[in-house]
């Protein structure tokens, strides 16, 4: 694929506070790998694009040791929410790409197949947005990790996506809702950076959501487009328990 038209941004900037461990949560290991390593070697593999710009800050220099030389980084202190962290990279990367991807490093089970589909569904719809989700039986077992921390997918009656809304922030009407978004986005550029300075952090949390663009681009009627992929795809870690979760999920 041309490179020019898409650019992989991965989010790698966590503390991870709840892990009780000093490491960069993206730098936890999973089955002795740190997690990031693990996205990137599917990014390596899906052929889309091998180099991603890597957005770090909690002790970034040590982020950039393990991973070397090979990726583009940009390095923020503050901590703002994914919003802010992909806006951070605009003055690096506004302009050289039609489209834009974002993964997170803390979310080492996305697939290379998983990459390209999500790609290629973007590509051919003409979407401002290319959204994967989640779908899910029930949130019993292992799947309560979707239920504490994953926004979910507000749809109308004929499956439009309208809005996500942050768990935090749902009512307990929403959090109901089975369909949940991992937050793995396909942005056509020229919308994302026209519209990620929109984004407003009046939530629980303060923070400037990444995916308030959905809400963005259903207001503006703007195409909305998605995939549904494995809910172990969709698995993350934000505490030593859903670590564990990982441990036991990893090939």
């Amino acid at each position: 694929m041309n490179q020019d038209k898409i650019k992989i941004i991965i989010l790698a900037g966590g503390k991870g506070k709840r892990m009780q461990n000093e490491r960069p949560k993206v730098l936890m290991l999973v089955k002795d790998k740190p997690m990031i390593k693990h996205l990137l070697e599917s990014v390596q593999q899906s052929g889309i694009f091998d180099k991603p710009c890597i957005f770090v800050s909690y002790k970034k220099e040590q982020v950039m040791k393990e991973l070397g030389p090979a990726y583009e980084y940009v390095m923020h202190d503050e901590q703002l929410g994914t919003g802010y962290a992909v806006l951070s990279t605009r003055e690096h990367l506004e302009g050289k790409s039609n489209h834009i991807m974002v993964l997170y490093g803390d979310h080492p089970f996305v697939s290379s197949e998983t990459i390209k589909k999500l790609i290629n569904k973007h590509l051919k719809s003409g979407a401002k947005i290319t959204m994967a989700t989640v779908k899910l039986p029930d949130f019993g077992d292992w799947r309560a990790f979707f239920y504490a921390n994953f926004s979910r997918i507000i749809r109308n009656k004929k499956g439009k996506i309208l809005r996500d809304v942050q768990a935090k922030d749902a009512t307990e009407e929403e959090k109901k809702i089975t369909e949940v978004n991992p937050c793995y986005f396909c942005f056509e550029a020229k919308w994302l950076w026209k519209n990620l300075e929109k984004i407003k952090n009046d939530n629980s949390q303060k923070e400037y959501y990444l995916t308030d663009l959905v809400k963005l681009a259903t207001q503006q009627d703007a195409k909305i487009e998605s995939i549904s992929i494995d809910p172990r795809e969709g698995l993350g870690a934000n505490s030593k328990e859903e670590l564990e979760i990982l441990e036991r999920f990893a090939l």
